[in-house]
């Protein structure tokens, strides 16, 4: 969850793909300045179909594919750039990979999924060897009973869990001022764009990951902007489900009412396979229900390149004024929209949404409350409460809490009960984002709603916590619970930032196709350099 602007929207032609320095401007390079990391990885960029086509045909197994991710996160994550995208390996990834590889020469494969490496954010419950602790030195040593839902999904779909990401403690729902990828934990992620770049949040970790190859694809999770967010800083394709699509028992909670898991792959088709296998009903969390006879056992047959063709699209007109390089992509984003038959509406969601104020956070604060109260009561940590938690953090402050504190855990640990009247009336308040919607799309008839998902990664600021430029596309489809997916529209600095589409409930096949439309048409997806810095110094 992007806490900060979640609290802030809760209250209130010619240029190339990727924009540089003035053409009159010299980079100036030093030991710390543009320097890249030399990249020879045999499975960079590697999609899922290809893997497949690789154990297919024996030119490649489970094993050791699953081998050569390991020694990728060895080598990048834990040395060379450093990402620190990785927060623990599965120490049973290559037996698992190799049992897939089994079933493979026997004749059996469960599908796309089969022998496919994917790291896990830290906040999802594994019922193995590895600990579940939303990056808190508070939960270390929690190792689940079980695995959650869609972990179970996973296994069954053949995939290789190799370990969990990183993530902004607790979700980002500790602090008011945190810096996002940080945890007690796990330490500060980093962009693999340009290194001392944010990763952004929650789910820094996976997207950092994927971004940089170190899985085949990842799974986050989000409340307000944590899968979208990161994903757009880090240049990859993030899809946030409907809130009901997937489940979420076994998985550290905010919110009962926003939190979903959500794919995070390089490419549409990727996240469209990843998320085939992750649907289903849980009697374990009442809201799937809503999903039975919604979903679809294959995601990617709804993808076609001429998905755009004959929509009509409203675009977020206040992201057309600001930061003029962010400005520039997003109308080139919406010319490339309409040379690919869209017809281009333009609307003022965000000034729409402003009358929710701050009754999300309201919801989310006696939701987290609730929610970790429930879960540590039946976990394997040695804290119970969240007020157990946060008297943890005081009794180690210096590990715990260096850098910023714990204000927002506070402040939810005294909030009203999920009973009480202010809670019920924030509900109504936020679910009432769902009309807002929806009214707007039939007044205007459109098909989906696309915007800036994010702005230009910001710096890495541990003692001050996050800023951004002012865009953020995230709490329409968060507050109300649809699907959003972000895809790459582009570069500024080397720094990536990506294209917003959402829909209504349970239209996951239309976002992910219309995604994909314009993914094909633009391409802008590349891999990370690894910059060490983005201290840019010009001259004549």
């Amino acid at each position: 969850m992007n806490r900060r602007n979640f609290i802030k929207s809760g209250s209130a032609a010619g240029l190339i793909t990727t924009i540089g320095l003035p053409a009159s401007a010299v980079v100036i390079a030093s030991d710390d300045v543009i320097t890249a990391f030399k990249d020879d990885f045999e499975l960079n960029e590697v999609t899922i179909s290809e893997l497949q086509k690789r154990m297919q045909s024996g030119q490649a197994s489970s094993k050791s594919i699953t081998k050569l991710y390991l020694k990728r996160i060895e080598k990048i994550d834990k040395s060379g750039p450093k990402l620190n995208a990785v927060i623990e390996l599965n120490p049973d990834a290559i037996e698992i990979a190799a049992k897939m590889d089994e079933e493979r020469k026997a004749g059996r494969t469960r599908g796309m999924m089969h022998g496919i490496p994917v790291l896990i954010k830290d906040n999802i419950n594994t019922g193995d060897k590895m600990q579940t602790t939303a990056g808190s030195l508070a939960l270390a040593g929690n190792i689940a009973s079980e695995d959650a839902f869609i972990v179970k999904k996973l296994r069954e779909a053949g995939a290789v869990i190799i370990g969990k990401t990183n993530l902004s403690e607790w979700a980002n729902f500790r602090s008011t001022r945190s810096c996002s990828g940080w945890s007690s934990r796990g330490g500060q992620t980093k962009n693999p764009f340009i290194l001392d770049r944010s990763p952004s949040g929650s789910s820094s970790g996976s997207g950092s990951a994927v971004s940089a190859n170190l899985c085949a694809i990842a799974i986050g999770t989000e409340t307000n902007g944590s899968v979208i967010a990161p994903s757009s800083y880090n240049g990859i394709v993030g899809l946030k489900p409907t809130v009901g699509l997937l489940s979420r028992s076994g998985i550290i909670p905010i919110s009962k009412t926003q939190d979903t898991a959500g794919p995070m792959g390089r490419n549409v088709t990727d996240v469209a396979i990843l998320l085939s296998v992750l649907t289903g009903v849980d009697s374990n969390d009442e809201i799937t229900k809503n999903s039975d006879g919604k979903t679809a056992q294959d995601y990617t047959k709804f993808l076609k390149t001429d998905a755009l063709k004959g929509k009509r699209i409203g675009i977020e007109k206040s992201f057309l004024t600001g930061h003029e390089g962010v400005v520039a992509l997003y109308k080139n984003a919406i010319s490339k929209l309409k040379e690919s038959g869209a017809e281009i509406i333009e609307i003022e969601l965000l000034k729409e949404m402003r009358v929710i104020g701050s009754a999300s956070f309201t919801v989310l604060q006696c939701e987290f409350k609730d929610g970790v109260n429930a879960y540590l009561s039946k976990a394997n940590a040695k804290v119970k409460t969240l007020s157990d938690v946060i008297a943890f953090n005081k009794a180690n402050e210096s590990t715990a809490m260096p850098y910023f504190k714990q204000e927002t855990s506070e402040s939810s640990d005294k909030a009203p009960d999920i009973n009480s009247k202010e809670y019920k009336e924030a509900v109504e308040k936020v679910i009432s984002s769902r009309k807002i919607i929806s009214d707007l799309m039939a007044k205007n008839k459109l098909d989906a709603i696309a915007g800036t998902s994010y702005g230009i990664p910001s710096g890495i600021d541990l003692f001050n916590g996050d800023y951004s430029n002012g865009f953020y596309f995230c709490s329409p489809a968060a507050m109300a619970g649809f699907p959003h997916i972000t895809v790459p529209m582009g570069k500024i600095y080397e720094l990536p930032v990506g294209l917003s589409i959402m829909a209504l409930a349970y239209e996951e096949p239309k976002v992910l196709a219309m995604a994909f439309a314009y993914e094909q048409a633009t391409k802008h997806r590349s891999a990370p350099k690894f910059i060490k810095s983005s201290n840019f110094s010009s001259g004549v």
